[in-house]
This record gives C-alpha cells, sequence and structure tokens, in this order.
C-alpha cells in the first residue's frame, strides 16, 4: 500500500483527513476492529475533548462517543452550560482495541507505540480545528497530547501548555465515573468532571 502519511499531512480538511484515516495501516489495531473512528463536531470548535479510543458501539457505529460515556459527556457537557454543537470530539487511538470474550469484546488500554503511530491523525484534527482549549480525558489522551506520560491525579485541574503551542487540561475519562460502584462517590466524581469542563470553557 502506498504511503498515506504525506497526503494526511497535506489534508485540508476534516472530510478528507477521515478519509485517509480509513486507509491506515501503521499498527495492526484495524485488523480486528470493525472501522476507524474519526473525530467529529465542529470545524472551527473553540474546545476540543479527547478521549483514548473509541468503544465498542463506536466502533459498530463509526461515530466518536455514542456509547454510554458518550451520553454521560453529552449530560456533563449540557450541565457545565457548553453547547455540545461547538466542541470537537476525538480520541488518540482510532481504531478499537479489545479482547474478545465470548461474544463480549472487553476494551484494552493502547500500548505506546499504538499510540505514537495514531498520533499523525490527532496532531492534523489539532492543526484543523485551531481550539482555543483541549481538554484530555484519561491519562492515554494526555499522553498522547503531552508526548509524555501524565498523572491525572497529579496534574488535573492545572492549564498545561502543548508541545506545538496552545492550552491543555487534564480530567477523568466519563468511562471512570462509570465504573465507580458507589453512588456517592460517583455522583462526587461527576460533579468534579462538570467543573473541571466548565473550568476549560471558561479559560
Amino acid at each position: 500500500m502506498a504511503d498515506i502519511m504525506p497526503e494526511a499531512r497535506a489534508a485540508r480538511s476534516l472530510r478528507r483527513l477521515a478519509a485517509l484515516e480509513h486507509q491506515c495501516r501503521r499498527c495492526e489495531l484495524y485488523l480486528p476492529a470493525t472501522q476507524v473512528v474519526p473525530g467529529r463536531g465542529a470545524r472551527r470548535a473553540r474546545l476540543m475533548l479527547v478521549g483514548e479510543q473509541p468503544g465498542d458501539r463506536e466502533d459498530l457505529a463509526g461515530e466518536a462517543f455514542v456509547g454510554p460515556a458518550g451520553r454521560l459527556l453529552a449530560d456533563a457537557l449540557e450541565e457545565a452550560g457548553i453547547d455540545a454543537g461547538e466542541v470537537f470530539l476525538t480520541n488518540a487511538v482510532k481504531h478499537f482495541k479489545f479482547e474478545q470474550r465470548g461474544k463480549r469484546r472487553i476494551h484494552q488500554r493502547p500500548r505506546a507505540a499504538e499510540i505514537d503511530a495514531c498520533n499523525l491523525w490527532l496532531q492534523r484534527e489539532l492543526a484543523l480545528v485551531k481550539p482555543h482549549m483541549v481538554v484530555a480525558m484519561g491519562a492515554t489522551a494526555g499522553r498522547a497530547l503531552l508526548g509524555r506520560p501524565v498523572t491525572v491525579g497529579r496534574e488535573r485541574g492545572l492549564q498545561l501548555e502543548l508541545p506545538g503551542g496552545g492550552a491543555l487540561r487534564l480530567t477523568v475519562h466519563p468511562s471512570y465515573l462509570l465504573r465507580l460502584r458507589e453512588r456517592e462517590d460517583r455522583e462526587r466524581q461527576y460533579r468534579g468532571f462538570v467543573a473541571d469542563l466548565r473550568a476549560a470553557a471558561a479559560d
């Protein structure tokens, strides 16, 4: 297959970039996945939200943040006073990485090499959308954007600088909130997540 990277680096629209992503073979995650899941949202979004990777529902639909975590994120954006139609949603890794267990596909965290292989697409999205603020939801997104390991608990709430310029804030991924078993803990963490989104939008 011809090298699509020069064409990707030259892509001038999100639509063209998404079409090229469907041809990506830079790592092996495309093999078991149903399809690539490009970012979606406003072309000139003030706020870009970056997660780890598509989940099972996103892999089947071909659209970012349409599963349970996406619904929780939509609720949090509304509570934070952020118009969901004015943000850009994407992931650090564009294919769903999973382990098959019977009929279930269980999420697997991407390796550093897979995050790095996919980084060109994320960087091009940043260049095209030109957000005022980027929110990294989870450590994988933080690593992809900052180019180094991050600890969300330690760096959450700080305004950080992207390597190529621009502001970034770290917060938890909405899927983390869904895994919390205690209602009180889940509600407290959700309020913190909403506060993080509100702060990012206000910067």
